[in-house]
């Protein structure tokens, strides 16, 4: 059951992989979201470095990038003084509960989902790990830790929020009321970013195939600016939204100028009625450049002193674990375990 009781704000808990580098997709999907709802529920942001690890990966760059995710949180507008900021490996009620979870889920539920089928047929089959694979019950055990009312999610993970769902229900079935059913939150604009260099697949922060995939958040002006003006675009002249895929690349970039300028579609349509691709690919870079700017000074003052982010982090895990904790001791004790002696 949730410890929220009536009066108190709602909850939402998301987080960021510490893998590969942040980017604009990454900021007007999810950053920016988080920053402007936190005042209105009480959240939770975690570096969800756990999840990081079902794939092949770098020690020294995954201790590296989860203080980076961490500070890019603060630059981004996260509060520390409104949200709770941790590291998910920092609370170990969320691999606990994993575990837990793992009695109650049935291994069909998980071969069903996508993203273990497109990430798996990236590997051999060899090296494909259980992690990978039991990703979404690790998702589910992190948000319900947090009787979590909301998750901001991008389109691409509302299947693994439907099994977080479908997780708590039948948890709840089998043991007693116990567990929030979360809500998914997904912004109207600017949910699924795609690539630059191919507007079929989402913008993502672990691609390494091309140089121009994605504009990072630690992109300097002039190489964000190149990155834009590189995007793939079409044969066509017309700059207008469409669904149609062969104008997905036009499509994007006007997606991304919708979602950095907060313009209606009408306007920006007008904006640019008569005028080139070239023209949108200027616009739309400027727009970029001035978002990272004051993301940028903020990233650096904030790491100048590295001391801070470890800080900052470890009075998140303190407040996370008080929460989670809670929610753990209950879990324990409707699934029938005998509690140790203090």
């Amino acid at each position: 059951m949730s410890d929220n009781s009536v009066g108190k704000r709602k909850r939402v808990l998301s987080g960021v992989q510490p893998s590969g580098n942040l980017t604009v997709g990454n900021y007007v999907g999810a950053l920016r979201q988080w920053a402007r709802e936190q005042y209105n529920f009480e959240s939770f942001f975690c570096v969800v470095d756990l999840h990081a690890i079902t794939v092949p990966y770098d020690p020294l760059a995954l201790r590296e990038k989860t203080r980076e995710v961490a500070a890019l949180y603060l630059a981004c507008g996260i509060d520390p003084e409104v949200s709770t900021v941790f590291v998910q490996s920092h609370v170990s009620a969320h691999a606990e509960l994993t575990w837990l979870l793992n009695g109650i889920t049935p291994l069909g539920w998980l071969n069903r989902m996508t993203q273990f089928k497109d990430k798996s047929a990236k590997q051999q089959v060899d090296s494909v790990s259980m992690g990978l694979l039991d990703y979404p019950v690790l998702m589910a055990a992190d948000i319900l830790l947090y009787q979590a009312d909301a998750v901001p999610v991008g389109e691409d993970q509302k299947q693994h929020l439907e099994l977080t769902r479908d997780i708590a229900q039948r948890f709840n079935h089998l043991f007693g009321d116990t567990f929030t059913i979360p809500d998914p939150m997904i912004p109207p604009t600017g949910a699924r970013i795609m690539g630059l260099d191919n507007p079929t697949a989402k913008m993502s922060k672990s691609e390494t195939g091309s140089e121009y995939h994605a504009v990072y958040l630690l992109d300097p002006p002039n190489r964000a600016r190149k990155k834009v003006m590189r995007a793939v675009t079409d044969s066509g002249r017309e700059i207008r939204f469409s669904r149609d895929p062969e104008r997905a690349g036009v499509n994007n970039l006007l997606e991304l100028y919708e979602a950095l300028t907060a313009q209606s579609r009408e306007d920006i349509e007008q904006q640019f009625d008569g005028k080139g691709y070239g023209d949108l690919k200027k616009a739309v870079a400027e727009a970029v450049v001035d978002m990272l700017g004051p993301i940028q000074q903020r990233y650096e003052d904030l790491t100048r002193d590295s001391s801070y982010i470890d800080n900052l982090l470890a009075r998140g895990a303190e407040r996370a674990n008080e929460v989670a904790s809670a929610t753990l001791k209950t879990v324990r004790e409707r699934m029938g375990f005998l509690e140790p002696l203090r």
